[in-house]
């Protein structure tokens, strides 16, 4: 995965393996930086409860996909690293997007500060 600020709106790229897993479509995923409420780095909840469509999910490996929870419709791509990323959203079909990337504490200053 790769991550860009472009035009005041965050890329986020999929190669073709995160696309299968996650089961997502479109290989650049384009929100305005303005749609953004929130980022943290801290653990993310996760429950037995959410239902996965579509997506893929081995414990302790890969949570990859959309996933419907109490908290509203989110995409997760994470997997047994412990770097996450969660970037809270406002008017788009997502309210969360939760991610673990290498650079996770780079991108949320990048991201808060935009």
């Amino acid at each position: 995965m790769y991550m860009s600020i472009v035009d005041e709106k965050l890329q986020i790229q999929f190669t073709w393996k995160e696309q299968l897993l996650a089961v997502r479509c479109q290989k650049i995923w384009e929100i305005p930086l303005a749609h953004i409420e929130q980022v943290t780095i801290t653990k993310p909840q996760s429950n037995w409860k959410d239902l996965r469509a579509p997506g893929t999910f081995i414990p302790g490996v890969i949570k990859a996909g959309t996933y419907y929870t109490n908290r509203g419709k989110e995409f997760w791509y994470t997997d047994k690293q412990t770097n996450y990323l969660t970037i809270e959203l406002k008017d788009e079909s997502y309210k969360r997007i939760i991610l673990t990337i290498d650079n996770n504490e780079s991108w949320q200053q990048k991201l808060t500060h935009s």
